[in-house]
C-alpha cells in the first residue's frame, strides 16, 4: 500500500499558494495555481495529485483538511445526484469538487485525516513542502 500525505498552503490567504504531495516519507508532487488562491483550493489540489499518482492502487491517504474529506465522503455524492447543486447557494471550488469526486470513486484509497501541526512526521513534512510550493520550489 502506497502512503500519502498533503498539504495546501496559502499566505496570505488568499493569495500565492501551493500543494505537496509526500509518498512513502519522501516529498513527491509539488504544484501551485497561477494568480490568488486559498488554502482550500490548493489542499484539494494535493489529494488530486496523491489519488491520480495512485492510479488505483491500495493508497492512504493521510490530509489535515477535514473539510475535503467531508466534500469527498458525505457531501459529494448528493450534489452529483442533484445535478452539483445544495440547498443554500453555490458550491465553492466546484471545479475541484468535480475533478476529485470522482477520482475518489474510482480508486482504491482511503482519506483518514490527521490533526495538523500536531508533530506528526509525514504532516509536518507536508506542510513544509507545501509551503515550499508556495513560494515557487518544484521538485
Amino acid at each position: 500500500m502506497i502512503t500519502y500525505y498533503t498539504d495546501g498552503s496559502a499566505s496570505p490567504n488568499p493569495g500565492p499558494g501551493g500543494f505537496a504531495v509526500i509518498k512513502n516519507g519522501a516529498p513527491h508532487i509539488l504544484g501551485s495555481e497561477d494568480g490568488s488562491t486559498t488554502n482550500i483550493r490548493m489542499e484539494g489540489k494535493a489529494i488530486i495529485a496523491a489519488l491520480e499518482d495512485a492510479a488505483g492502487e491500495h493508497a492512504e491517504i493521510f490530509t489535515d483538511s477535514e473539510f475535503w474529506i467531508n466534500v469527498i465522503t458525505k457531501w459529494a455524492p448528493g450534489w452529483e445526484a442533484k445535478g452539483w447543486r445544495k440547498a443554500g447557494g453555490e458550491i465553492k471550488n466546484l471545479d475541484i469538487v468535480q475533478k476529485v469526486y470522482p477520482l475518489y470513486k474510482s480508486s482504491n484509497a482511503t482519506l483518514t485525516w490527521v490533526r495538523g501541526h500536531e508533530g506528526d512526521e509525514g504532516n509536518e513534512l507536508a506542510d513544509t513542502w507545501a509551503n515550499k510550493a508556495r513560494e515557487g520550489v518544484r521538485l
